[in-house]
């Protein structure tokens, strides 16, 4: 896996997330009423036209092919095209884990944009948001690791809305890991995802 190295300092990176966090939360703002909204033709038509507009800006100036990973020379990583939790990727779900004891927990809301069954998050974004949250678990002992395989249990539909999803490593034999998480909404858990991560050879064993 291949990744790039910026040498900015912290300063710089609470700069450019000032700049890009309110353009991606208006994107998703925009995401959101482009699929709720129930105005008349013209003004859909004035908004396409606006939205190729800002379209047009923003590619006048751009880099070749994907974000990719990049890292600071303090190994801050910056994996901001990622499509779980990419802070510039306005189709990424909302999710921002944070330590939580052992593991790590990410609260959030999906709206409109993530639904599959009516009112309820598709369940491939359920998939892909514990996809997101084992693997950071996986690496709460500082320790990278490559998924293995992770299967999911659901339980019962998972309502669109506040949810919260928590994961942490349960097993660890040599170079593998096993990690457990849930995702639950108020009423308790939706969804239920057991992991094995590999710690790749090259990693020395703890």
């Amino acid at each position: 896996m291949d990744f790039t190295l910026e040498d900015i300092s912290d300063d710089e990176i609470a700069r450019r997330r000032a700049v890009f966090e309110p353009l991606v939360a208006s994107v998703r703002e925009l995401v959101d009423a482009v699929i709720r909204t129930e105005v008349d033709d013209e003004v859909i038509l004035d908004a396409q036209r606006t939205v190729s507009s800002v379209v047009d800006a923003l590619r006048s100036q751009q880099m070749d092919g994907a974000y990719g990973v990049r890292y600071t020379s303090n190994l801050v990583g910056m994996a901001w095209g990622n499509a779980v939790m990419g802070m510039r990727n306005a189709i990424a779900p909302p999710v921002h884990s944070t330590p939580d004891g052992g593991g790590v927990r990410a609260e959030f809301t999906l709206g409109a944009a993530y639904e599959g069954p009516p009112g309820h998050v598709h369940g491939g974004v359920c998939a892909l948001v514990l996809d997101q949250v084992l693997g950071e678990a996986a690496a709460a002992d500082n320790q990278a690791s490559y998924t293995g395989t992770i299967e999911f249990r659901y339980l019962r539909p998972t309502p669109l809305g506040q949810l919260v999803a928590r994961a942490e490593i349960v097993e660890r034999t040599g170079r593998k890991k096993t990690v457990r998480g849930t995702l639950s909404d108020a009423g308790g858990i939706t969804v239920e995802a057991e992991g094995l991560f590999i710690v790749p050879k090259d990693v020395p064993e703890l």
